[in-house]
């Protein structure tokens, strides 16, 4: 299996825009409509859009504040993994675990020394998958009530 990491284009924008969680995480996950929307609402995030493949199918989509001067409470960076979505029918087979690899690998080649992101808390969230790959809770909450998270990069 071979995940890569593509720019959504008018080529394929419509398969990325076709991605939906399951029912149960629409609370925790945006749309990809509704983070394309958040990105062109908010460009001093500096977005970095893409469609995650998985061996030349649309699987997911991942949105980054690349390199960005934190402005807090709205901006969090330099580096924040601001969304992160696999097709309900592609869940469970490592496709994000492997996305968040590869963005690490990504933010560490430009210099970062951490990664962020937040996470809506509840039961049926995403704390455990972001445990897992090493994300640790940095004891703040974004202006929406979201947890921050924080993943040590530079080796």
């Amino acid at each position: 299996m071979t995940i890569t990491l593509r720019e959504v284009t008018e080529d394929n924008v419509d398969s990325v825009l076709a991605l939906r969680t399951t029912p149960d995480q629409e609370r925790f996950v945006s749309t990809v409509t509704d983070s394309l929307t958040e990105a062109a609402e908010n460009p001093q995030g500096n977005p970095w859009i893409r469609a995650v493949y998985a061996d030349g199918q649309p699987v997911g989509f991942v949105m980054l504040s690349w390199n960005v001067e934190p402005q807090p409470p709205d901006i969090i960076g330099p580096w924040f993994l601001w969304k992160l979505l696999i097709d309900h029918r592609h869940q469970g087979k490592g496709y994000g675990q492997e996305v968040v690899q590869q963005i690490v690998e990504l933010v560490r080649g430009q210099g970062a020394t951490e990664l962020l992101t937040s996470h809506v808390p509840g039961d049926g969230g995403p704390a455990g998958f972001y445990a897992r790959l090493g994300f640790v809770p940095t004891g703040e909450l974004d202006p929406e009530g979201e947890i921050i998270l924080r993943r040590i990069v530079h080796e």
